[in-house]
């Protein structure tokens, strides 16, 4: 199959689909998940993955490798493609401390993709904001409300649970800063 011009959305599609061919749940997490929420204004450079069972890793290369991937490091690249595959082993699917129900498998273009949802992709950005204050993480949550609807009373349950309160209302006032710059600009 021709991995090349694929967008984003398809390319995970394919390579969730080749993963839970092999028997194993794929999950998509990370900065694809924002760049498809947040309509390309971010683009991320891999896919990443989460995966169960964990100890599978023989699949999970044998999955990759029939759609031309090989492994470099822990990462594994095409030399069509430019978006890298990163499959971790941090199952089951959880942001910060809480573990979050499996997301159900959607059809795109014939193939079967898991991922976050738009309300856990932010609090999965929130978490590396919240816990590392990783600037980058809040702007993709930004980015990811602007751009779709979000469970903002669960993101503020969570973030209270994650004890990270101030953080949340931080990002609540950033987040109300640049809703008020995009209707100004219309």
């Amino acid at each position: 199959m021709k991995l090349s011009g694929l967008t984003t959305e398809q390319l995970a599609a394919v390579v969730c689909d080749a993963l839970e061919r092999r028997g194993l749940t794929a999950v998509l997490t990370g900065g694809a998940c924002v760049t498809m929420y947040a309509e390309g204004k971010y683009v991320s450079k891999d896919l990443d993955f989460i995966i169960a069972p964990q100890d599978r890793m023989a699949d999970v290369e044998a999955a990759l490798a029939g759609l031309g991937y090989s492994a470099r490091g822990r990462v594994y690249v095409h030399q069509e493609v430019d978006m890298a595959v990163d499959v971790g082993c941090r199952w089951p699917p959880s942001v910060g401390r809480e573990i979050l129900k499996t997301p159900r498998a959607r059809s795109v273009a014939g193939f079967r993709l898991r991922m976050f949802s738009p309300t856990d992709c932010v609090k999965d950005r929130l978490a590396a904001f919240f816990h590392w204050g990783d600037r980058q993480g809040l702007e993709q949550a930004v980015l990811v409300c602007l751009a779709r609807r979000v469970n903002m009373r669960e993101v503020g349950r969570w973030s209270r649970a994650e004890g990270m309160e101030q953080q949340f209302l931080q990002f609540r006032r950033e987040l109300a800063r640049r809703r008020r710059m995009r209707n100004e600009r219309k």
